[in-house]
């Protein structure tokens, strides 16, 4: 970023923090295109990408009483797209229509209608990636929950150690599993799928 790009904000803001519309639309059009390439990167979906580009800016207009305490905008403007793109995800990821709308976006933007088997079948070995690298207790307590349906009662008395440690050992190979997949996963198909499937 050049000292006049960082200059011509500052300048702006001075003016949209007094009200002047002119000056936000002009961060508004000088922001816009490169704010949605971002957004649509994460969400894969065109229409929801131009949905939060307008959000980004509302927040912005609404809170341009602060704008001058802005130091870095463009870092400022990303942040924003960034938070609001994870927080449509996970509202996907627990509304059944949403991910469906999500899902129909993505093979229209792929061109092709997307296998959800295949991405299915990926989401299922990174899985079981993460299992493996779980401690063998945990791993045989997890297995059990997840693959026999064992309830707690019966692991405990199964492999006879106490219905708290069941739940530990449960818990915590969750904990582990989410956290393996959100880093070794793409970020939209890891919401979708863990939304969706049994962990």
């Amino acid at each position: 970023m050049t000292l006049q790009t960082i200059h011509t904000d500052k300048e702006l803001l001075l003016q949209v923090s007094k009200g002047n519309e002119i000056a936000f639309k002009a961060l508004f059009d000088k922001y816009r295109q490169r704010l949605f390439y971002y957004i649509s990167h994460f969400i894969k979906s065109n229409q929801v990408a131009e949905e939060l580009v307008m959000d980004v800016f509302m927040k912005i207009w609404t809170g341009r009483s602060a704008a001058l305490r802005i130091t870095d905008f463009d870092a400022f403007l990303f942040r924003i797209a960034h938070n609001k793109s994870i927080d449509f995800l996970r509202s996907a990821a627990n509304d059944e229509h949403l991910r469906a709308f999500l899902w129909e976006e993505i093979q229209l933007i792929s061109g092709e209608r997307a296998d959800s088997a295949i991405l299915a079948s990926e989401f299922e070995q990174k899985i079981r990636e993460a299992i493996g690298l779980l401690s063998p207790q945990r791993r045989k307590v997890y297995l059990l929950r997840r693959e026999q349906d064992f309830t707690h009662d019966q692991i405990a008395e199964q492999l006879g150690i106490s219905k708290a440690t069941v739940n530990n050992h449960v818990v915590e190979a969750q904990r582990f599993i989410r956290s393996y997949l959100s880093k070794n996963m793409e970020i939209t198909s890891f919401i979708l799928f863990a939304g969706s499937t049994s962990i």
